[in-house]
Formats: C-alpha cells, structure tokens, sequence
C-alpha cells in the first residue's frame, strides 16, 4: 500500500501541475486531439464504403456476368445512306454492313441455357419507361421484363405476395410484383396484392411486393445493378406481347424509316434493334466465371454472324476492383490522419523538456527533500499520459461527431467500430508514453545540488 500511495502522490502532482497550467495543457493536447479525430472519422469513411459496397456486392449478385447489347447511333445524310457512330467506329460499322445480326433476342438467352452446364439462373432483362396511373395519381416508373430468376440473381425478396408461376411466364399474362415505393405511392393504406395498376395502355394485377432496399446504387447502373423500389416487374413474354418486342419489324417502323429517308435533311438517332436490353447470367461457381464469359462470346459471336454487337462485363469484379481502390485510398487517408498523433506526440515531448526546464528548482528540492529519481520519472511521465489520455478522450468525442457530421452533410456512409474507437484511444496514450519518457528521464538524472543552484 505504501508503495501505491507513493507514486499516487507523484501522479496528484502532476495532476496539480497540469491544472495550474490550463491553457498550455490544452494546447500540447489539440495535435493528439485532433489526430484521434481524424483517424476515428477516416476509419469511419473507410468502414462506411467498405459496407456500401459489400451490399452492392450482394446486390448485384455473386458470379453474375452481364450481356448488354452495343447501340450504334446512325446519321443518315441527304442522299438517304447511313453511317455508324457510337460504340462503334465506322469502319466497323461498314465492315459489318454486309453481315446480319438479329441482336439481342430470347433465342440467345434459350441457346445460353441450353449449351452451358455452368449456368445456374438466366434472366433476359427489357426496360420501358413510362407513368404508372391509379386513381387520378399518376408516377413516372420503369417497368422491367424479366423471368423468376431475375429475383433470386439479385436477392430480392418478397414482403407480400409471390413471385411469377411458370403459367404467368409462358402465357404472358398481365401480372406485376411492384417495388416498395410503388406500394407506398399508390396503396399506401391498402394491400395491393390482388389489386390492379395501369402502366401505359394495360392494367396489371399486383401479385407481390419487394422489400424496401435502401442501398445507395447511384453509378452502378452500368455494372448490371438497378434500383428497384421504384420499379414494376412482368414476365418477359408479357412484356413482349403487350408492350414492345423490338425484335420484330412492324408497319410503323418501316412508315418511320421510310419517313426519315424522304426528309432530305440530316437525321441523328440511336438504333436499338435488340429484342431484349439485357441478359443476366449466373454461374454455379466463381472459378466458372472467365471460362464461361469465353464460351458465351464465342456463343454469341456465332449467332450473331461475327458481329461484335454486345458488351459481356462481369459486375462483381467491377466492384470488387472498386473496393480494392478504396481499400488502398482508406490505408493512406488512415495513415495520414496518423501522422498527427505523431506530431502531436512530438508537441508533448517539446513541451514537456520546456516544463523540466522551466522547473528545475522544483525537481532540485524535491530531490532533497527524499524523492528518489523513480519518482521523479512518475511525475513527469504522468504529466505527459494525463495530457494524452485526455487528449485522446476528446477526439474519440470530436471524431464520433465529425463522423456524424459527415454522414449527414456530405451524404456518406460512416460507420464507427469500437474497433477503432479503441485503437485511437490506444495509440494516444501509447503517444504520452513515448514521447514523455525522455523528458521524465532527463528530470530525474538531473544533479539536485546543481538543480538547486540553478537561476
């Protein structure tokens, strides 16, 4: 107990002393302030974009690779003839002028299915833009032609209802499963499973409802990820037979065409003849992947006459380059948010050789008085942690609010671990130690009848 109550009293001193000295105290502190700051709210970014993308991950589905059919822009001059900009170059264009594609059509998807033992699921994918109406209320939506599948690719699960039977698929019937926005806009006191929405011209039965996903895909689109809350589903046939099939030439396109080529002027357009915007494919395995997208190109390659009219990207691994990126970006933003608890450590020791300094006199008759150099040590080391410790209390209290503050005014994801709550507080105290260390050793080797003597 006596030995206890020893260096307590070393460390009441150096309380005292870090009191009567208010402002300079606070000021060795800010550097280790605001480096457990700054780490806490850097480690908070970097968990944040580390869990964003995680649930893009699983929202694009694992080992799914993606077909997406080139739009080719087509100018036509006033002699009526046509040439290709866009995804391709002319000269591919006009290389390409004599060979016949008929793009992206259910055949592929049925040809993809039937020729790889990898495959799992397979969804084609048509996209049409239009208002959803019911009751007077009237909301812009996209409506998606897709196969059961589609929602297993992407883990959608249901909050009502059920999902799309093999009968509705085959007959292209007028059924929907609607996204939680919808479900809110338009039945927001009723259940709407059972209940009929007009999309464009045809009235479609509710038969499910997707769970609400608050996940942040904005720049994703391209990666085969779209957000699904304000969204409306059909089978893909149904899509096909009620609304468009662009795989088919009607008597309207052939009058449009007809129409433009007799205007005489230059005209400007995207051609999209594919039947279908997309195909999903997900493989059984990720050591399937690569082998897989060869076979598909090669397989589409082959059905489309040698024309390089698709784009197979592999989503995952877009993510997964992207998270690696913001691994590394994370490293460095943690690593120089590190640098000032160094400086700030740096700042104590500083302070604390001015402090031995300024107190010689003091150290001399404690010396003389029976304080041994040990205690000396104690004293002036416990200044220095006291300082950190605190320090870095304030910053785990600044850093959790500047996280805070960055979420909600910057609109990112910040998620604090105790994990690095912890190692903030850690390292700060670490800080004290180290830096403090050398001061309290230079105190305590000082000579007391030199230190007495000393003006």
């Amino acid at each position: 107990m006596g030995f206890l109550k020893r260096y307590f009293h070393d460390i009441n001193i150096a309380f005292e002393s870090i009191l009567s000295n208010k402002l300079r105290s606070f000021l060795t502190a800010l550097g280790i302030i605001f480096g457990v700051a700054a780490v806490i709210s850097m480690l908070a970014i970097g968990n944040g974009a580390q869990q964003e993308i995680l649930e893009q991950i699983k929202m694009v589905g694992v080992n799914n690779i993606v077909i997406m059919p080139r739009i080719i822009e087509e100018k036509a001059d006033e002699s009526g003839s046509a040439s290709g900009t866009g995804s391709q170059s002319t000269s591919d264009v006009n290389s390409q002028s004599k060979k016949f594609s008929p793009g992206l059509t259910l055949n592929d998807v049925n040809a993809i299915k039937a020729s790889l033992p990898t495959i799992k699921l397979i969804s084609p994918e048509i996209i049409v833009s239009n208002n959803a109406i019911l009751s007077g209320v009237k909301q812009e939506a996209k409506l998606f032609g897709v196969s059961r599948d589609y929602f297993d690719i992407y883990n959608l699960k249901l909050e009502k209802g059920g999902y799309f039977d093999p009968g509705q698929e085959e007959e292209g019937m007028a059924v929907c499963i609607i996204g939680a926005n919808i479900q809110s806009k338009f039945f927001p006191q009723s259940n709407p499973v059972g209940q009929y929405i007009k999309f464009g011209k045809v009235w479609l039965r509710v038969i499910g409802v997707i769970e609400k996903n608050n996940i942040k895909l904005t720049g994703y689109l391209n990666a085969g990820v779209n957000v699904i809350n304000d969204n409306i589903f059909i089978p893909v046939k149904t899509m096909l037979l009620r609304y468009q099939n662009r795989g088919q030439i009607t008597a309207e396109t052939i009058r449009q065409a007809a129409e433009q080529t007799a205007m005489g002027q230059t005209v400007q357009k995207k051609t999209n003849m594919n039947q279908l915007d997309k195909i999903v494919v997900q493989v059984k395995e990720t050591e399937q992947l690569q082998p897989t997208v060869e076979v598909v190109s090669r397989l589409i390659s082959r059905r489309h006459s040698d024309v390089k009219d698709v784009d197979i990207t592999v989503p995952e691994m877009l993510l997964k380059q992207q998270q690696k990126t913001k691994e590394i970006f994370n490293f460095v933003l943690g690593a120089i948010a590190s640098i000032s608890l160094v400086v700030g450590g740096i700042g104590i020791m500083n302070i604390m050789f001015a402090s031995v300094m300024e107190r010689i006199k003091e150290i001399g008759t404690r010396m003389a008085i029976g304080a041994k150099k040990m205690d000396i040590v104690v004293q002036f080391l416990s200044e220095a942690v006291l300082i950190s410790v605190s320090g870095g209390l304030i910053g785990v209290v600044l850093g959790v609010v500047a996280s805070m503050l960055i979420s909600h005014l910057a609109n990112i994801v910040t998620i604090i671990s105790p994990f690095s709550v912890i190692v903030a507080f850690v390292v700060s105290a670490s800080v004290g130690i180290i830096f403090g260390y050398s001061p309290a050793k230079r105190a305590s080797e000082r000579d007391p009848i030199e230190s007495l003597r000393y003006e």
